[in-house]
């Protein structure tokens, strides 16, 4: 993806978050809760666009995980 789309989609959603913020009346809590949620998933996208989610999923397969989960003495 290039550098300049995925500045354009941080502005955007930087800017959908300010008017969220900003124009639709909400209590203070629940703000907090609706800005955390779009930064955790924000920062989980620029993970998977920069390929740190991708390479992790390679080193731990489910099928890993659930053997270890699962394995008996």
């Amino acid at each position: 993806m290039p550098l300049i789309n995925l500045i354009i989609i941080l502005v955007v959603v930087g800017v959908l978050l300010w008017l969220v913020n900003n124009y639709i009346p909400m209590d203070r809590r629940i703000k907090s809760i609706l800005n955390i949620i779009v930064v955790i998933a924000v920062i989980i996208w620029l993970l998977y666009v920069f390929g740190v989610i991708g390479s992790l999923s390679d080193f731990v397969s489910e099928n890993k995980v659930l053997n270890l989960l699962w394995r008996q003495p």
